[in-house]
């Protein structure tokens, strides 16, 4: 009650940051009339000026209101567009290093000029971070032309791009790109063989847009760069033919083979499901009678039999993926766009691929790894923009320590959004939003209609074609026309169907847009600027009657027919609608069968229907109706905020390792000669050598002095008379008998360098230690997956498994420092190196077949609920009191742990 009052009397904080900006843009305003005196040519010389002053000790925060009062000015004379104040404040939040929330429709892409064009003059590169290459090849090209005019180079990053074009866009001053590239690119820049292969600069400032999809949505999974590993694809096909022979449990009383946990994605055998598998595979051949699928010798087959049944009970053709040419394709289920490129991991890609008769190509071995937390979070500045991220605020400041500042509308929000109406039915529903499109468009009213899948989308369409209602569909199949058609779906009486809206970043104008040609008459060499503007005149009376019909219809209107697991997904469906002060509503269509009210929330709507005795055909409407649904919506989101913290703690152990190596991989690119690297690596293996035959502070008669003459020559081709020298020298004790090792090994490798020449040499070294990095590295990234897969394990001996997690991956990372030193002192005391060609041999090669993707997340998701359940205490999985206690005790549940107090 206390904070309430305290907020009407002083503001809440965001009210007074607001407030604090607006107090700068009344600054920035009253330069508005000299820059309007300024010739082109001033204009853009304030560039220079500009970088001057920043040489000579001036603060860019200093620069900011004549740099933003630049900005607007140039973009009024180039872009034909001029920032309005709310525009600027939300410049200022992101050169603050804070997340701006604004509308759909207020501008967010002009926006980002702004602080782009000021840090930009530090010469240190802004990366403009956006959802996909359509978006950033378009605000590139749009927005470049600010810049261009104003002295500045523009970039833009896309995938598969040829290295010296990327290593270009990287060096402008101002880069596009996707969030994918971005970190796949870090990623690869760890992987090259010279400093010259790189592209990424040191990461300074970085604007993302669509904030909340690129770090929160899409933060729920790393990114993977792996190659094939040598695996049998036959496999794949044989095991593919177990599930259909399987039966579901309904539930978990009735009988069946396999059990599906909807909320966890996992699939789960039943006792009889094992033996049935069992039977199975041993009528294939593939298991020996008798044999078991928990033998030892039998773990990758049971691995193959899980992926089978994931890939059977829980992905589906058309909603988690598209069969394009012989391809099984992944769909984002945050965009819906199609993932051309990526695969899932642990090989449930190739279980798909089977299923769908299709190709199989080989399991992949990861080479590399990061989360999208991890990597942005290694900007020196991070901002980011967005229509809808304050109902995860919490999350953007725990994780990124980004603050979130709601930017007021340009023009008031005169929008309607209507209660939800739930029906008992998916046909109901169906048959409700075909009457609701069918009334408005009759009226002339444009709809927009959201659905979460493709599946739903093209089910949707078929209906309306049944109806005679024609509309266009946008989904996963056509995103290359997508821009064009979202730009016409305020057209009068127009019906567009479109899976999941979340960063499309194309506004909805009513009317529909003529922007489009209005850019063809401007970059029309051929006209003069009379003409020019006597064409756009004529295009925007044309375009005049459209746009009031559709107002007086009452704006755009959305229909969603299904609820997101997330608000903020349905948040951004709405705010397609009443941009810019137009008037619009918007309306959710729900049937007690959708998956999130099947699974959270249909128990407390049924009951609701059934007290009130609802006819088929009749919808629930009321506040608590949609107020039960969006508490099932938080619950959702909490979880998925758990998945995303989880694997953000499991990655900041491997983190910590991959900074440390990727440290110490670029001073060995830099560095020319590694030799006293070598030499020290030398020297302290050879050292743990003669500790494990000679004890430091042993008597005479301890000393294993021809064990370690045999080990010296086999492991380092060190052939040392160690005997004689102790013979001949009576007075040689332990610490001079190791100088003497050292010093011969030393006097040995002098020898191979007179030989080879001391170039040579030292490319050799470097070439072999970069091999030995790189494999060792694969290898422990390989092996934390391993751990990582069965660490939750703990939790049922009352360990907590994050702990164990971090001390065992530790103790692997020492494990992998001593074994690349002990390979590195082998190969370069052991190898005879007689010309150039020997040097070469050992460069190393890039992986063949590299992938790039986003890994499943069910992982993450083992991780989340087993860890909380360690976390509160409880060490044991639900199991029923006669059954076997869990601890391996022998007695049952109900006599050992789970005995009544």
């Amino acid at each position: 009650m206390l904070q309430s009052l305290f907020k009407k009397v002083f503001g809440s904080r965001n009210d007074r940051l607001v407030k604090q900006y607006l107090q700068k843009v009344k600054a920035i305003n009253a330069l508005e009339p000299a820059m309007e005196k300024l010739s082109d040519a001033e204009l853009a010389g304030k560039t220079a000026e500009f970088k001057s002053r920043l040489e000579n000790g001036e603060t860019l925060d200093k620069l900011l209101p004549e740099a933003f009062a630049v900005v607007r000015e140039s973009s009024r004379r180039v872009l034909g567009m001029r920032h309005f104040d709310v525009q600027m404040v939300g410049g200022m939040v992101l050169h603050d290093g804070k997340i701006a929330e604004m509308r759909t429709g207020e501008g967010k892409t002009l926006m980002a000029t702004l602080p782009a064009y000021l840090n930009a003059l530090a010469g240190k590169g802004v990366h403009v971070v956006t959802v996909n290459d359509y978006l950033a090849s378009r605000d590139a090209e749009s927005m470049g032309r600010l810049y261009g005019f104003l002295g500045l180079t523009t970039g833009v990053n896309m995938s598969q791009m040829p290295h010296d074009e990327k290593q270009a866009a990287y060096a402008a001053d101002i880069t596009y790109g996707t969030n994918n590239e971005y970190g796949f690119d870090y990623l690869r820049d760890n992987m090259v063989y010279q400093m010259s292969e790189k592209v990424q600069r040191p990461l300074a400032f970085g604007i993302i847009d669509e904030v909340d999809s690129i770090l929160i949505d899409e933060a729920r999974t790393p990114l993977i760069i792996s190659g094939q590993s040598e695996e049998n694809t036959a496999l794949y096909q044989q095991v593919n033919l177990v599930p259909p022979r399987l039966t579901r449990q309904k539930d978990e009383e009735s009988e069946g083979d396999y059990s599906v946990d909807e909320k966890s994605r996992q699939v789960l055998l039943s006792e009889t499901g094992h033996e049935k598998v069992e039977e199975i595979l041993t009528e294939m051949g593939l298991l020996l009678p008798g044999g078991s699928l928990y033998d030892a010798s039998n773990i990758m087959l049971m691995h193959h039999v899980y992926a089978a049944l994931r890939a059977h009970a829980l992905y589906f053709r058309d909603q988690h993926y598209v069969v394009q040419n012989g391809e099984v394709i992944i769909v984002d289920e945050f965009t819906g766009r199609l993932m051309s490129g990526r695969r899932w991991s642990e090989g449930l890609h190739q279980a798909v691929e089977a299923k769908e008769g299709v190709a199989i190509q080989k399991e992949n071995q990861t080479l590399a790894s990061i989360t999208f937390q991890n990597y942005f979070r290694m900007y020196q500045k991070l901002s980011g923009m967005t229509g809808t991220a304050d109902t995860e605020a919490f999350e953007f400041q725990s994780i990124y320590g980004l603050e979130t500042v709601v930017i007021p509308t340009h023009r008031p929000m005169i929008r309607k959004d209507e209660h939800d109406q739930v029906y008992r039915t998916a046909k109901e529903r169906d048959q409700a939003v075909i009457n609701d499109i069918r009334a408005r468009n009759a009226g002339g009213q444009p709809v927009l209609v959201g659905t979460t899948s493709i599946e739903a989308n093209e089910h949707l369409s078929a209906e309306l074609t049944r109806a005679g209602l024609q509309h266009n569909v946008l989904n996963a199949k056509q995103h290359a026309r997508e821009a064009e058609v979202i730009a016409q779906a305020g057209m009068p009486g127009g019906i567009t169907i479109a899976t999941n809206m979340a960063g499309r970043g194309t506004d909805i104008v009513l009317g529909g847009s003529i922007q489009k040609e209005i850019d063809a008459i401007r970059t029309d060499e051929t006209l003069s600027d009379a003409e020019k503007d006597a064409s756009i005149a004529a295009l925007k009376i044309d375009w005049q009657p459209r746009h009031d019909a559709v107002v007086a219809a009452g704006g755009l209107h959305i229909i969603g027919t299904e609820r997101h697991e997330s608000r903020r997904v349905d948040n951004q469906l709405r705010g397609r609608s009443g941009r810019q002060g137009d008037p619009g509503s918007s309306r959710f269509f729900l049937s007690l069968e959708d998956p999130l009210l099947r699974i959270f929330a249909s128990d407390r709507v049924a009951a609701i229907m059934n007290r009130l005795k609802m006819p088929e055909g009749e919808a629930i409407e009321h506040p608590w109706v949609t107020r039960a649904i969006e508490n099932a919506q938080r619950k959702v989101e909490q979880r998925n905020f758990d998945i995303r913290k989880q694997l953000l703690e499991y990655d900041d152990v491997s983190n910590d390792q991959r900074k440390v190596i990727y440290e110490q991989r670029n001073e060995l690119l830099a560095s020319a000669d590694i030799g006293d690297t070598v030499r020290a690596m030398r020297d302290d293996v050879l050292d743990q050598t003669v500790n494990l035959h000679i004890a430091p502070g042993s008597m005479d008669e301890q000393w294993d002095v021809a064990g370690l003459e045999k080990s010296l020559a086999a492991q380092f081709s060190l052939d040392l008379p160690l005997q004689q020298w102790l013979d001949e020298d009576k007075t040689l004790n332990e610490e001079g008998l190791r100088k003497k090792i050292l010093e011969a090994a030393d006097a040995i490798y002098r020898e191979k360098e007179a030989q080879v020449g001391s170039d040579g040499l030292r490319q050799f070294e470097r070439a072999v230690m970069l091999q030995s990095m790189d494999t060792h590295w694969r290898e422990h990234l390989s092996a934390l997956d391993h751990l990582r897969q069965g660490i939750h394990l703990r939790g049922y001996a009352q360990k907590q498994p994050k702990q164990e997690y971090k001390r065992e991956a530790f103790e692997l990372f020492s494990a992998m420092l001593t074994a690349i030193k002990t390979e590195v002192t082998q190969i370069t005391t052991t190898v005879q190196i007689r010309a150039p060609e020997d040097v070469q041999a050992v460069e190393p090669h890039e992986p063949l077949n590299v992938q790039f993707q986003h890994t499943e997340y069910d992982e993450a998701q083992d991780f989340a609920e087993v860890d909380q359940e360690a976390d509160a205490g409880e060490g044991y999985p639900k199991v029923g009191r006669n059954d076997p206690c869990p601890c391996g005790s022998g007695k049952k549940y109900k006599q050992c742990h789970g005995r009544l107090n």
